[in-house]
This record gives C-alpha cells, structure tokens and sequence, in this order.
C-alpha cells in the first residue's frame, strides 16, 4: 500500500473544478493508474481525501495498492515547474499500529442511514443532517473499525453532548450526474462532513483494514479515508 500526498494551486482553473466536482477529482485519482483503478487486495482499494486546510492550502491524500502517477494533476492543477508530489510506503506505518497507542486522526466521511416513511415503502438512505447525528454514526462504527475515540475529561465538557475529543466540520453537500454500467444516465447526492480528532486503537488489524479499505458509503467520491498523525 502507498500512501500519496499532492498540494493543489487553488490559483488554477483545474484545482478549482476537482474541489467543486468529486467527480472530476474522481477522475483524476483513476487517471493516476495505467490500468485504471488497482484491483481491491485483501479488501484494500483506492481512497482519496481533500484537506482544506486554508483557502490557498488544499491537499489532496490518495491510499492505493499501486503507486499512482499524478504528472496529469501537476499540469492541470498544481505547479509544474516547482511541486510535484509525495509518494510513501504505507506498510511500515501500518505494522507500527498496537492495541493502546493513541493517535489524532482525520476523516471525510458520507454519514447515512436508512429511513421508511410509511409502513409498505422501501427503505432510503439518507444523510444525516446534524453533527449530533453524524457523530453518531461515527460512535456506532468505532469498535468494528478497531478504534475508540477518546472521551473528554468532565471538567472540559462545555455543554450537552460535548463528550469526546472530536470535531464535526465541513459540510458538503453534491450533486452530480453520472452514468450507470447499463448506459443510465443517473444523478448522485450525497453529503460530505469531516472529523477532526483523537482515538486510542483497540484492535491494530481491523483498524488496518479500515484505514485500506474505507469507512461508510461514496468512498470513490473523496468519503472513506481516515488518516492517523501523532498527538500533539
């Protein structure tokens, strides 16, 4: 697994169309591969992720089975002359991973759920709305992930709810068209929230299979992939 960091220049055109269009960026990911999209090994896949971390700072992170080539992103939305981009072996971090170790980690995710509106219908799935919610639904899929996210001590509890070390930003709402397999034109909606926060791991090999393989839904959108850096 490879692990692959690339800073846009929001100044250009192209950076300003893949942050606006995840399926531009989706695109651009799949270009990055000879043969298009690596085969899933062992359930790991291509991830991507967006950082914004300022208006003039946005990278773009990519975990892959293969080493991508982005010279096509560089020349549509980096700078060619004077960045390329970072491109690391994610084995040996991984291996590193124990039961106990505590890390700050960052994930994009799309969170959903299921609804029915009247008895007969079928089932929806739909974004949750809140961060309460979405939150949520990152707590209910912590202990399967390997991972638990570290609970605030009481005295720095600021209101209701305000339990844990963890931060709910950046919500994006898309819509775009797509074509299904068959030919189908079809349109795809989906919400886009981040987390910013601390984990204690729990169980080192399911957390190395999600950290390969995703969290959640629209994972070929910029949703799925969590990042780990160490504490502050």
């Amino acid at each position: 697994m490879f692990l692959t960091r690339i800073r846009l220049n929001t100044a250009r055109a192209g950076a300003r169309k893949f942050l606006i269009s995840p399926r531009a960026m989706h695109g651009a990911v799949t270009k990055a591969f000879a043969e298009g999209l690596p085969a899933p090994e062992a359930g790991a896949r291509v991830l991507w992720r967006l950082d914004r971390n300022s208006r003039d700072e946005v990278y773009c992170y990519i975990v892959s089975p293969e080493r991508p080539d982005l010279t096509h992103v560089v020349e549509q939305a980096g700078w060619p002359t004077t960045q390329t981009w970072e491109t690391r072996d994610y084995a040996p971090f991984l291996a590193r991973l124990e039961a106990g170790q505590r890390w700050a980690f960052r994930l994009t995710a799309n969170p959903v759920h299921s609804i029915r509106r009247k008895d007969g219908e079928p089932t929806k799935v739909t974004a949750h709305r809140t961060p309460r919610h979405q939150l949520g639904w990152l707590l209910q899929r912590q202990e399967a992930n390997g991972f638990q996210i570290t609970a605030k001590p009481e005295e720095r509890r600021r209101a209701p709810g305000d339990d844990y070390e963890v931060i709910v930003r950046d919500r994006h709402a898309h819509r775009f068209g797509k074509t299904e397999s068959d030919g189908r034109p079809n349109q795809v909606a989906l919400t886009s929230v981040t987390f910013d926060g601390r984990l204690e791991i729990t169980d080192p090999g399911a957390l190395r299979r999600m950290l390969t393989a995703g969290l959640g839904r629209a994972k070929a959108y910029g949703c799925g992939l969590m990042t780990l850096a160490p504490v502050d």
